[in-house]
């Protein structure tokens, strides 16, 4: 990936998600400019909407700030700094605690190792999820001893110590590699499999579900557990999406909310290789 041409890589990873980012935030600030205006007059809401487009909105930073780590790691890799000099100086920054007030240095400061080292040990790590897959009793041994170590270094208050957070990061990591090894091992969860190949598709679109079921749950009151509330609000931000992807899959309508149309390229697209309308 890295030694695409300049004008393609960009494409890849900067245009893809700079077009999904200005779409969902032009829908999100849609839904919610009602309440804006209510708040802040209409002046107001295009202030914040012309405001996001340089200070990430909501739970979108992600999508904005990927970009930012795709440019970073191509010009590292142009410019062959060591990877080592790399992960070693973004660690310094995340133990730092770097906090200036922007969204997009912020999360950089704090998420790039974590990015930069999943590209770094790419290759190791689906060895490790190949080992896992083949001992699953040591990999259930090595999930409970970090559940056990996480949980205590938590409730200790260890966690947020200076210095504290990246060996857990690092550990949670392998435990995420851990669990989704393990689980891709059960022929039943075709459909969480699928859930994980459309992620950004549920991260994209989640927030609407996940409003409109806490709000009709709230005033309901018929539920009052707010764990059960939780688990329902969870459940329904996560499958309506994937609902949604298959009724646009299926009527042929409305691609242009997951796939990028074919005016939002500046490089030569793709060939199809499926006929879901999926940003991955």
């Amino acid at each position: 990936m890295l030694r695409r041409d300049w004008r393609l890589y960009l494409d890849r990873k900067v245009v893809h998600f700079i077009y999904f980012y200005i779409l969902w935030l032009t829908i999100q600030f849609g839904m919610k400019a009602p309440s804006f205006a209510a708040e802040f007059g209409w002046d107001g809401v295009l202030m914040h909407y012309t405001l996001a487009l340089v200070q990430p909105f909501g739970t979108l930073w992600f999508i904005y700030a990927l970009p930012v780590f795709f440019v970073i790691t191509k010009l590292l890799h142009t410019l062959k700094v060591p990877w080592q000099v790399t992960l070693l100086v973004a660690a310094g920054i995340q133990t730092s605690g770097l906090h200036p007030g922007s969204v997009l240095i912020d999360e950089t400061a704090a998420r790039f190792v974590f990015f930069f080292a999943g590209y770094v040990f790419a290759e190791k790590i689906f060895v490790i999820a190949d080992w896992v897959r083949q001992n699953t009793m040591k990999g259930l041994a090595f999930l409970i001893v970090w559940a056990v170590a996480n949980g205590l270094f938590v409730g200790y208050g260890y966690a947020d110590l200076p210095f504290s957070s990246l060996a857990p990061g690092g550990s949670g990591a392998f435990a995420v590699i851990t669990v989704s090894a393990l689980l891709s091992k059960v022929k039943a969860l075709d459909l969480l499999r699928y859930m994980g190949k459309n992620s950004i598709v549920i991260y994209l679109s989640f927030f609407f579900p996940m409003a409109v079921s806490r709000t009709i749950l709230v005033k309901l009151g018929i539920i009052q557990n707010a764990g059960v509330i939780s688990l329902i609000v969870t459940c329904t931000a996560t499958i309506a999406p994937i609902l949604l992807l298959w009724l646009i899959t299926t009527t042929g309508y409305c691609k242009f909310l997951f796939k990028r149309p074919a005016w939002a390229y500046v490089a030569k697209m793709p060939p199809a290789k499926s006929p879901e309308p999926s940003p991955i």
